[in-house]
């Protein structure tokens, strides 16, 4: 019974692995807006319209799969030459070398689709200082992380076109 299951499953058409709900499945297909920077057959990567900073970018493949352990080797490899390639053009695009990496499944996954945030590292003091946090204090991992949410702002349209066209000149 079970290799009947499995081999039903073999060689189906790629559009079986696509989910008409999925938010990234309907930004893949030109459904819904985005910024892209980055875009191949096999993965695209977008401006985050939540950035906790500037530059917070998405990767994501463009075959539907909800658990990056179920990724196929294919698309694993692809998304992560594309994690590389983008935090390349990031770091080059602001100057700035700090980065997180980051690829959440199930816990804290808001999307039910495999992708990897590229978030620029805070620059307190720099980025939208935070008047609840004294300057060159030590930071509690509780402050960093009330700092991390509070900074968080959506994405102007015009500052987005911006950007996308700042990062995908560095690629």
């Amino acid at each position: 019974m079970t290799s009947f299951i499995i081999n039903s499953h073999v060689d189906r058409p790629a559009s079986w692995k696509q989910d008409d709900f999925c938010t990234f499945c309907k930004i893949v297909n030109n459904e819904l807006p985005s910024s892209k920077v980055f875009e191949n057959d096999q993965v695209v990567a977008i401006l985050d319209i939540m950035p906790l900073r500037r530059g917070h970018t998405l990767v994501i493949p463009k075959q539907h799969y909800a658990r990056v352990s179920e990724l196929p080797p294919e698309f694993a490899a692809a998304t992560g030459e594309a994690v590389s390639k983008v935090a390349n053009a990031i770091t080059k695009a602001l100057g700035q070398t700090g980065l997180n990496i980051v690829c959440n499944q199930e816990y804290a996954q808001a999307v039910p689709h495999v992708h990897y945030h590229i978030i620029p590292a805070p620059i307190f003091g720099k980025d939208r200082p935070n008047p609840k946090i004294k300057p060159n204090a030590p930071l509690t991992e509780k402050m960093m992380h009330l700092a991390e949410w509070e900074s968080r702002d959506e994405l102007d349209d015009e500052e987005a076109v911006e950007l996308a066209k700042d990062i995908r000149a560095r690629l």
